[in-house]
């Protein structure tokens, strides 16, 4: 495969590259394929590559990869991220061999989260010396593969939120590029006047490589505020007050978020400062598509894919999708490939009940996750169990976390600090499982979460919301989606507690024995309990909207359970390693991980607001 600098210099007329993440389930792979064989076709011109996300410290390794090669035997190029902080150097080996193999010549070479001291090391015995800085890698890249890769590095038009200065920044980028990289892909910013003029100072520093703006359409309220918090980009204050104003109608949002975004890429390419841009998806369709053709980037505008590449594509897309079907991909475990049949019949039954009738008007041809109300959507989803794109793990520095959930010796201290974030107090914004402010929807059932989160119960809710019944679709705390609907929910929550706990609760359903509640219960070993069947699919968030079919937005099933489980004990595990080995806090936290259960309760009458939480508050 070329270089993705060489196909820069050989295009005419502007480019776009795509970026996807690799989905958390078999359907949503498929689904992914699909997408990306859509947004690879006419009318849409083909990117001139397509970038794979890696997760910290290669959690996402073998998914990233095999997502990648599927790619790759779609005919499109292939860029494929890369951390090195926490990575051995076996498996960056092992990465670089892999994309030899399949022909992947692009990397983006990244840092990762920053390496933690010392005495916070997961295993003294691993190889981490290598790597501490994202140049380290480039380097290392050189000296075992000479000019086989064309390497890219991250730039950051606002300063990294662990920079000191903007002049460190231009530093560091400088440092990357002498160390043998060849492109520059740059992190999200809404800010077009902020990029110019890091541009300008990026060229005056003598850094003359390909520069591709990222770009991220605003795909809802919440998920933007988030990301601009995390990333610390500055955003002009018209686009707030914008979207302060629309901001429970998540169509209007989406709306603005691709006017918005086209409105910049149409600035960036007049700029003459730069030729093309990238496209950070969050594995969503709708808004880049609609993005694009607003351009009018179509097939017919240079970029040479005549209708023979296209079907090439889509033919490829499926060859692809058949192949990965009985790749590595797949768990090897017996119960878990019985979760993915499961899961991939369902995907093909929805997919028959649904091909007789037409495409709901507007919302396009993947409706259930354009309006993702809550962690996950479907686990048909390419985007399920993803909200912003910031990947799983806590979502701060150490320092912040520190500062915001001090050092927890006892579970005492552990009911204090989820209790005091419930409340609002100050001294604790945040959660390692919940990095806003508590919605202000939870304001109706906030004291029964005080009281379950208390040194009482000690049950420590990470996700809940309260029973709804057909409010609108505009209403301001239970809103979501285009105006003129209405929108339904069922009471759930989560929560962590021990074992014990686990049986009092299932006894007590036992007891109850009405069917209104189904549990689902599993811990970081693997053990799973549950009173429904394994093929039980419970929506608890719909909506119907004016001329469209029904809408679910929120799905909990045993796949969806599971693979939030997953990322709930791996956040339990990365708050520890906060803490010195053998210190109380470690062992707490440890224990916790190694030995609570999650438990998650849906109460299907949502016509009874109390009833959930009834049966969890009544000795």
């Amino acid at each position: 495969m070329p270089h993705l600098t060489d196909l820069i210099t050989a295009r005419q007329g502007p480019f776009h590259t795509y970026e996807f993440f690799p989905p958390r389930t078999q359907p949503g792979l498929a689904n992914l394929l699909d997408r990306i064989g859509r947004l690879a076709t006419a009318p849409l011109n083909v990117p001139l590559a397509v970038s794979v996300t890696w997760g910290a410290g290669g959690s996402t390794a073998d998914r990233s990869l095999d997502l990648a090669e599927a790619i790759v035997k779609m005919g499109l190029e292939v860029i494929l991220h890369l951390t090195c902080t926490n990575m051995p150097i076996e498996k960056v080996d092992k990465a670089l061999q892999r994309c030899r193999d399949i022909g992947i010549q692009n990397i983006l070479a990244l840092r990762g989260d920053a390496p933690r001291g010392d005495e916070y090391a997961v295993d003294a015995n691993d190889n981490f010396d290598e790597f501490e800085h994202a140049d380290d890698l480039i380097r290392y890249i050189r000296k075992q593969h000479g000019d086989y890769f064309c390497i890219g590095v991250a730039g950051y038009p606002t300063p990294h939120p662990d920079s000191d200065s903007a002049e460190s920044d231009l530093h560091y980028l400088k440092v990357k590029v002498d160390a043998g990289a060849n492109f520059i892909i740059t992190q999200l910013f809404y800010d077009i006047g902020e990029f110019e003029r890091w541009v300008l100072s990026v060229r005056g520093a003598g850094i003359d490589v390909p520069i591709l703006p990222g770009v991220m359409p605003i795909q809802n309220f919440a998920s933007f505020r988030r990301l601009a918090n995390l990333t610390k980009c500055s955003v002009p204050p018209n686009i707030f007050t914008d979207l302060e104003r629309i901001k429970a109608d998540d169509a209007a949002v989406k709306q603005y978020g691709v006017r918005l975004a086209t409105t910049m890429v149409n600035r960036l390419i007049a700029s003459g400062l730069v030729n093309g841009v990238h496209f950070c998806t969050l594995n969503l369709e709708k808004s880049v598509r609609t993005i694009l053709e607003k351009l009018g980037w179509l097939a017919d505008g240079g970029h040479g894919s005549p209708s023979g590449r296209n079907q090439l594509i889509q033919d490829d897309a499926q060859a692809a999708r058949q192949q990965l079907d009985h790749h590595s991909i797949s768990p090897s475990d017996a119960s878990q490939l019985a979760q993915w049949g499961l899961a991939r019949a369902h995907e093909q039954q929805a997919r028959q009940a649904v091909q007789s009738k037409p495409p709901p008007p507007a919302i396009g041809e993947d409706a259930w996750d354009e309006f993702p109300n809550g962690r996950f959507t479907d686990v048909r989803s390419p985007a399920f169990g993803e909200i912003d794109g910031w990947g799983s793990g806590l979502k701060t520095t150490p320092a912040q976390a520190l500062k915001e959930w001090g050092t927890p010796a006892t579970t005492d201290d552990l009911a204090t600090l989820f209790t005091r974030y419930l409340k609002g107090d100050p001294s604790t914004p945040t959660t390692p499982f919940c990095d806003l402010p508590l919605s202000p929807e939870s304001s109706i059932i906030l004291d029964h979460l005080v009281a379950l989160n208390g040194p009482q119960k000690k049950y420590w809710t990470v996700g809940s919301q309260p029973a709804v019944d057909s409010a609108p679709s505009d209403h301001p705390l239970h809103g979501w989606g285009p105006a003129g609907g209405y929108v339904w929910q069922k009471a759930f929550v989560e929560f962590f507690v021990p074992a014990s706990e686990v049986d009092r609760l299932q006894e007590k359903l036992v007891k109850l024995n009405d069917g209104e509640i189904t549990f689902y219960a599993s811990n970081k070993k693997g053990e799973y309990t549950t009173n429904t069947s394994k093929d039980a699919v419970n929506a608890v968030t719909w909506a119907a909207f004016p001329g469209q079919e029904i809408v679910q937005s929120t799905i909990i099933e045993q796949l969806s359970f599971l693979a939030w489980k997953e990322e709930a004990f791996d956040i339990w595990n990365e708050w520890s390693l906060l803490y010195p080995r053998n210190s109380p806090a470690r062992k707490l936290l440890d224990e916790i991980s190694n030995e609570w259960w999650l438990v998650s309760l849906i109460h299907h009458d949502y016509k009874d607001p109390e009833g959930l939480w009834r049966f969890l508050l009544d000795n």
